[in-house]
């Protein structure tokens, strides 16, 4: 998985911005002052975003590729405290293109679903304690590269703390695929059509990975719907048919062990795929209130990383919502979220308008 340019001399420059260096200027950082003096930690985040309020992370000129993206927030507001997540909107533009080539909830980009905040552990998104999101897709720029983060939060957000790491002097050149990452939520989904994780791309790309955040609305075992990618003018049926959601995602038999005669599901990280979260509770631990009612959440995450998606014109991408029980087979319906990595040529089609936040909170 490692470059072999790390260990060849090259042309490449290495740089980071941050709340110590908003430009990422040689020789910038940390000249803040604190009340221990100037340079001892005096500007480590944002502070006080308010409501409907737009920040620039990051706004680079030149040829060049982020390397890494790390984050975190200070989410500890008076009300909705859990949804924070899915209401910071993280956007990405690629060489002052018009329409951003990433919009997605800042928790659900870190695969971090329905407001919540576990453990990732996989290669290129790693959630570490507490609430540390880490990005390591590389994202290549010819031009320029403009990062914002949006508050659509009901109150200001306490704090904002992030590291954007890139270089300038990279290869980057016409044949070079862009970074794209898309939000969607059917809730619930269409009976008996399948869930549009991905649609109207245009161009030639490859697919990179997909998280899913479901909170299931129908008995019994719910992942035996497939995974579908239809490519380069594919119509009523795709050239890439999956066995079953949890074969997706790298499981088997309902990710499920029997303990004393009980089903129970295990969740688990890896490398290229996991089921890291789980809960049957609504736990909101600001009211110290505790929930049994409400429907089952489920996160899930499949990187292409050493199998990616080729495509040369188009690519769509769904999933089936089919359960089994003592009867067999049935058709369901669930309150599905899902973020699609991919990279592609530009110009991309424009991705719609999010849903309205209230829209975006889980049940």
């Amino acid at each position: 998985m490692f470059d072999s340019g790390l260990y060849k001399r090259n042309k490449i420059y290495s740089y980071a911005i941050n709340a110590e260096n908003p430009t990422g200027g040689r020789g910038c950082g940390g000249r803040s002052a604190s009340p221990l003096g100037v340079a001892r930690k005096g500007s480590p985040c944002f502070r006080n975003v308010r409501p409907g309020e737009v920040v620039t992370l990051a706004d680079i000129k030149g040829t060049g590729k982020i390397t890494h993206i790390w984050a975190t927030v200070d989410d500890r507001t008076s009300d909705s405290e859990r949804f924070v997540l899915r209401d910071l909107v993280l956007r990405m533009y690629w060489d002052g293109e018009a329409y951003p080539s990433v919009e997605v909830p800042l928790g659900d980009f870190f695969c971090n679903g329905f407001g919540e905040t576990y453990l990732v552990e996989s290669i290129p998104v790693s959630v570490v304690p507490s609430r540390g999101f880490n990005c390591f897709f590389p994202m290549p720029f010819g031009k320029s590269a403009l990062i914002t983060l949006e508050n659509q939060h009901a109150e200001d957000i306490p704090a904002f703390f992030y590291q954007i790491d890139y270089t300038l002097g990279d290869d980057v050149d016409e044949d070079t695929f862009y970074f794209h990452a898309r939000w969607r939520r059917e809730n619930p989904t269409m009976l008996k059509k399948d869930y549009t994780v991905l649609d109207d791309v245009r161009g030639e790309g490859a697919y990179i990975g997909t998280f899913i955040a479901m909170s299931t609305l129908s008995r019994y075992w719910y992942g035996e719907g497939e995974m579908k990618f239809y490519l380069d003018g594919d119509s009523d049926f795709p050239t890439i048919c999956g066995t079953g959601m949890e074969d997706y995602f790298g499981g088997s038999w309902s990710f499920a062990k029997q303990d004393g005669g009980k089903t129970v599901e295990r969740t688990f990280n890896s490398p290229f795929l996991g089921y890291p979260f789980y809960s049957r509770h609504d736990e909101n631990l600001h009211n110290n209130y505790h929930n049994d009612d409400c429907p089952p959440m489920r996160a899930f995450y499949r990187w292409h990383l050493m199998d990616p998606v080729y495509f040369k014109k188009d690519i769509r991408v769904t999933l089936q919502q089919i359960g089994v029980c003592h009867k067999g087979l049935f058709e369901r319906q669930d309150d599905l979220s899902s973020v699609a990595y991919w990279y592609q040529s530009e110009p991309h089609v424009a991705f719609p308008a999010l849903v309205p936040v209230e829209e975006r909170w889980p049940r």
